[in-house]
């Protein structure tokens, strides 16, 4: 049915055990992350299961032929249209969300015995109203940017180069991003603009249009903060001071609101700070990570690369994406960067860091303490691991060190 659409299997695996089921399965992630070709790719799959082409409803609403359906009763006419007599149907809409109240169609039709599966704007189909209208009707799976493996595999699927030396590559990959898209154009230029024209199409489709932005000007500067402080401490007392200091009057419950306006559009991810002592969550001086590093690089003019916070915020979305619950530990007055559980396993501790080797001797020495401290006041007897891009292994203390390239292949594991 489709051709050439390469198959991310990180995410069909997921969503496989409920190609059958009447359970809507809605697919969320960033505007242009793949979620229209995993739908693409599921169809190919039923198709060679022995599903009919005539069982198959594939309802693309931002394309040619489907645009002009904007209410909920022409959803329900196109569709019934494209029906026949068959047992039964797999129904996949395509950017669901340009129809306003589409959720009585998509009930109705799951209520019948449909197998369907959405895609649509994160803003909307994250937020409570959608959790309302089909409360435990639905299930969301998470879609990210293309990961390392990932990015390497469509490469080698589209036939295209890869440099046998794979720290290149991952430099390469860190600053291209893993926007599918991108992998068309060969050159850094206009891969950077295809991921500038992705944030404004999120900020006028998803953002602006939706919560009515009035004062953009601020709104950008928030998002240019969060842009250049990723993987940092997360202050809203020193953004305000900034914004005031630049001459912008504001309110922090403003600022909070297009930062949720951010977050729900999946720009930034919010890590928050789990203290290990008292056991509670704390919500304050939390970090945030992009949802893709190609972001900071094609809205920042200075290109630079910082190994350190670029690690940590690629080690986060393979965490991320594999369904790790993680938060940023806060020991007494010491930081170790991810706490992370797996669901139904027990915890594990992460430090990551660019390399443990430094100058000299005495950097080197300097950088392992500064590595290694944290989890010197870690009491329990859970995992402990340094996540490094050095080639040979620092394996002391009981800590594993993890080469960040094995992980990211799946030749490591945490």
């Amino acid at each position: 049915m489709f051709k050439n659409v390469y198959p991310r299997e990180k995410y069909l695996k997921k969503i496989r055990p409920f190609y059958d089921s009447d359970i809507i399965k809605v697919i969320t992630g960033i505007r242009r992350c793949g979620k229209s070709f995993i739908l693409r790719s599921i169809m190919n799959e039923l198709l060679e299961r022995g599903i009919e082409e005539k069982q198959i409803i594939y309802i693309p609403l931002d394309r040619r032929g489907y645009k002009n359906i904007k209410k909920p009763e022409e959803l329900e006419l196109k569709i019934e249209s494209m029906l026949g007599k068959e047992d039964k149907y797999y129904l996949f809409i395509d950017e669901v969300q340009n129809v306003f109240g589409f959720e009585s169609v998509v009930h109705a039709y799951a209520e019948e015995g449909y197998s369907i599966f959405i895609t649509g704007s994160n803003s909307y189909l994250l937020s409570d109203e959608i959790s309302t209208k089909l409360t435990g009707r639905y299930l969301n799976f998470e879609t990210f940017t293309l990961d390392f493996s990932e990015y390497l595999d469509m490469k080698s699927f589209y036939k295209k180069d890869i440099n046998q030396d794979l720290y290149l590559e991952f430099e390469e990959y860190v600053v291209n991003g893993g926007f599918p898209k991108t992998l068309e154009f060969d050159d850094i230029p206009t891969r950077q603009t295809y991921t500038r024209g992705i944030i404004s199409e999120i900020f006028e489709k998803d953002v602006k249009t939706r919560k009515k932005i009035r004062n953009v000007p601020v709104y950008e500067r928030v998002q240019a903060f969060l842009l250049n402080n990723y993987s940092a401490p997360f202050s809203l007392n020193n953004l305000l001071k900034c914004l005031e200091m630049e001459g912008y009057k504001t309110k922090a419950t403003t600022v909070r609101g297009y930062i949720e306006d951010l977050k729900k559009a999946k720009i930034v991810y919010e890590c928050n700070r789990f203290d290990l002592k008292s056991k509670t969550s704390i919500k304050r001086e939390q970090k945030y990570y992009l949802s893709d590093m190609a972001i900071y690089f094609a809205m920042n003019t200075d290109n630079r690369l910082s190994f350190g916070p670029s690690l940590e915020n690629i080690v986060y979305l393979y965490l991320a994406s594999h369904d790790y619950q993680i938060s940023i530990g806060k020991i007494g007055k010491l930081e170790c960067d991810f706490i992370v559980r797996k669901k139904n396993r027990d915890y594990a501790y992460i430090q990551v860091a660019y390399t443990l080797q430094g100058e000299d001797i005495k950097a080197t020495e300097r950088i392992k303490e500064r590595e290694y401290r944290p989890f010197r006041e870690i009491r329990d007897g859970y995992p402990r691991y340094i996540i490094s891009l050095d080639k040979f292994r620092d394996q002391q203390e009981g800590v594993h060190h993890i080469n960040a390239i094995d992980l990211f292949l799946g030749k490591e594991k945490i």
